[in-house]
């Protein structure tokens, strides 16, 4: 069923507004560190679930699992998890709804890990094809994001495609169900949608039109403040992670038992873990330190995405400076203690 803009500015209202409220309603302190995770497949998982991060953060930790950025800001705000894994465009309303949290590292920059998929029966060719299709994408997520940019690209009016909030796992269940003739999303409800589909277009060419996505981590100001040498373990294990993975992993497949653990952790298939590992690109730390990206870039491109989400109706304002929301010392620390990136 369609969703009007009416009834989803009103829903994004409800949520920008309550997260003030939210944080301040944050529980006591504790001794374990909560981390707030997704299901994209990235290195980080590899270390996640190999221990490298237990064994570095030297801390008790919980990992909480959660379908989508919305879900892990509601949590960051109410002071529920310490570490949150976001997309850039929810990372871009939280900032602009002044949350109180910073990017201290990126996990990857989106390739066709996300994807809009289209049912081989809807007769979707091309872009303006999609004029009266119902598509699903979790709202304020990248994807959606994504789709929106796309849709810009291709000069299809929003309004005129059925666009309909749905979590990745309702939209594999309405997929399944021929509820829905397109979704633009990821793993692992990206695979069951490829059981009678095909993709349209991936983020990777959604990011040469001039739109890139990334997934990055983020951080409670208030625990980095009091936990730095924590924050400073936590971002050295995701770039090791990373590195790793482009000095070895992509050319020889990692252990088996690893990828069996990551499949359970994400919900995808074991055999296609590689692949999604490929999917996307990951910057070392030199690289996510500099100006490009922490060091500046990322701040361009936050600012970007925010204005256009304000032109699409998502957002009422763009922040002067996203600056404040990114902090690259951890990156750079990392850097400049690593040998030969």
């Amino acid at each position: 069923m369609p969703i009007t803009l009416r009834v989803f500015l009103g829903a994004v209202a409800l949520f920008v507004l309550g997260l003030a409220g939210l944080h301040a309603l944050a529980g006591p302190a504790r001794h374990a560190v909560v981390i707030g995770f997704q299901t994209e497949v990235d290195p980080g998982k590899l270390a996640q679930v190999g221990g490298a991060y237990d064994r570095a953060l030297g801390r008790p930790l919980q990992w909480r699992k959660f379908d989508s950025g919305t879900d892990v800001i509601t949590a960051l705000a109410a002071g529920d998890i310490d570490f949150g894994y976001l997309g850039s465009s929810p990372l871009a309303i939280a900032a602009t709804r002044q949350l109180p949290i910073t990017t201290v590292v990126l996990a990857s920059r989106l390739g066709s890990s996300e994807t809009l998929m289209v049912r081989d029966s809807a007769h979707i060719a091309r872009g303006a094809d999609l004029a009266g299709k119902r598509v699903a994408v979790p709202f304020v997520s990248t994807s959606h994001y994504s789709l929106l940019a796309a849709l810009a690209h291709w000069h299809v009016a929003p309004d005129s495609v059925q666009i309909i909030n749905l979590a990745p796992p309702q939209i594999a269940a309405a997929w399944a169900r021929g509820d829905i003739d397109a979704a633009y999303v990821w793993e692992p409800a990206l695979s069951a949608l490829r059981q009678g589909g095909h993709a349209l277009v991936g983020s990777d060419t959604v990011a040469d039109w001039g739109a890139p996505t990334y997934d990055a981590w983020v951080v409670r100001r208030e625990f980095a403040r009091t936990n730095p040498s924590v924050v400073a373990a936590f971002v050295r294990v995701t770039l090791d992670a990373m590195r790793t993975w482009q000095q070895s992993g992509s050319k020889s497949p990692p252990d088996p038992a690893q990828i069996g653990a990551v499949a359970a952790l994400t919900g995808v298939a074991a055999d296609a873990v590689p692949a999604m590992l490929s999917r996307n690109t990951y910057p070392d730390a030199a690289a996510q330190a500099g100006p490009r990206l922490l060091g500046g870039g990322l701040a361009d491109d936050l600012a970007a995405t925010a204005g256009f989400l304000k032109s699409q109706g998502k957002v009422d304002r763009v922040l002067p400076d996203y600056r404040p929301f990114i902090d690259a010392r951890w990156a750079r620390a990392a850097a400049q203690d690593t040998p030969s990136q």
